[in-house]
Formats: C-alpha cells, sequence, structure tokens
C-alpha cells in the first residue's frame, strides 16, 4: 500500500484529504509537529508528499527544499496560493506537481495515482533512515544534518548504516566487521576501530556529538 505524508496545517483539509486517500486504498498520515516536518518524512518513509505552502514556522517551500536534499520522493503542493509566481517557484524548488484550491478530488486522486505509477513502475522507494534529525539516504549514501551534508567514505557509511539499521541494540565488532567484508572491505580489529574513531570525529564535527556510544567487550550502539 503507497503511503501519503500530508503536510497541511488546516486540520479539516488535512483529515479530508486523509479520509479520500484511504477511500482510493491509499495509506496517509497527517503531519503532527510543523517544526520537525523532516524527521516525521524520515519516521514514515512515505512514497509521495501534498504540501501546503502556507504552514507554522517554515513555509513549503523551506521544507519541499529539505526533502529534496536527502530524497527523491515525489511531492505534490496543494494551495489556493496559486499565482504563476508561486507554481513556478514550487517547480523550480523540485515538486513534481502543483494543484490549486479549492481541487476536484477526483482530480487530484488521479494525478496522484499517475505520479505513484510512474515513479514506482519503474523504481523502488529507496529508505531514509533518522536519528536525532540527522538522515542516512541509503540511495546515494548521503548523511545530512541541519541541511548540510556529512561527507562519508564507504566505509563509514556501511558503519552507520549497520548501526541505525540495528537503532536502540548492541551491534558487536564482528558484525560490523562482517558488513565490512561484504563490501570487500577486508578489515582487522584496529582497521575497525579507526573507521569508527574517524567516524565518531566527522559527526561531532558537524555537530553530533556522542552519536554512537561504546558498549565495552561488546560492541557499539545508537540509542
Amino acid at each position: 500500500m503507497y503511503r501519503i505524508l500530508i503536510v497541511e496545517d488546516d486540520r479539516g483539509i488535512a483529515e479530508s484529504l486523509r479520509e479520500l486517500a484511504g477511500m482510493w486504498g491509499l495509506e496517509a498520515r497527517c503531519v503532527e509537529h510543523f517544526r520537525n516536518v523532516l524527521s516525521e518524512f524520515a519516521a514514515y518513509d512515505p512514497h509521495l508528499v501534498l504540501l501546503d505552502i502556507a504552514l507554522p514556522f517554515f513555509n513549503g517551500y523551506h521544507w519541499c527544499n529539505e526533502i529534496r536534499r536527502v530524497s527523491k520522493t515525489p511531492i505534490v503542493f496543494i494551495s489556493s496560493a496559486a499565482d504563476r509566481m508561486n507554481m513556478v517557484m514550487a517547480m523550480n524548488m523540485g515538486a513534481d506537481d502543483f494543484i490549486a484550491k479549492p481541487f476536484d478530488q477526483e482530480v487530484l486522486i488521479a494525478k496522484i495515482q499517475a505520479l505513484l505509477r510512474r515513479t514506482y513502475d519503474f523504481a523502488a522507494s529507496v529508505p531514509v533512515l533518522e536519528h536525532r534529525g540527522a538522515l542516512l539516504n541509503t540511495g546515494d549514501q548521503t548523511l545530512v544534518w541541519q541541511g548540510e551534508r556529512v561527507e562519508l567514505t564507504k566505509n563509514e557509511y556501511r558503519i552507520l548504516l549497520t548501526l541505525l539499521e540495528s537503532k536502540g541494540r548492541v551491534v558487536s565488532r564482528e558484525r560490523l566487521m562482517e558488513r565490512l567484508w561484504e563490501t570487500d572491505s577486508f578489515v582487522d580489529e584496529n582497521t575497525l576501530t579507526v573507521n569508527v574513531n574517524r567516524l565518531r570525529r566527522k559527526l561531532s564535527g558537524a555537530g553530533l556529538e556522542n552519536f554512537i556510544t561504546t558498549k565495552f567487550g561488546v560492541g557499539y550502539i545508537i540509542e
């Protein structure tokens, strides 16, 4: 079932969109915290985003830009500000379509279904892993924190991916070495330590202090 994230602060409109999606066999969720739209996006991992322009704290253009930094998920603007300038700006920011309010429900659903077919008949959704607001895109293997990219080596990415996939659970050093071996990086204990320490320094340098915790004699954990 395709998942739709609705970023609309008018609760009545948001709920009607959620119910409409459900009637057509689509799962939908309405954003609750408009300061943390990107975190809710990462947690829900939607196949498509419906995004209003006028929102609390930050406008839709801001969130469109932030989502585009980490994902190619289709974005459809829905707004009463449907003048030419807003439409052009939305498309330039990375939106896939712009639908003016008030909209015809059947036309909206038809456009959503067409966009989903075009996108996912040819390409699988790329998951984004999130922790403390940091986003790891498994498609292009990039880490984004507060709008900035943190450059990772192949080994650093694989270590971080393994820890995030097991968030809340300790990952043994042996398991990490196995994951690195899968990428033809035949590391030993010392090399693993060097890679983990270098990854920690990069995370700390970006402002992500104590992102990875050592469980002495066991392994590492992202809590």
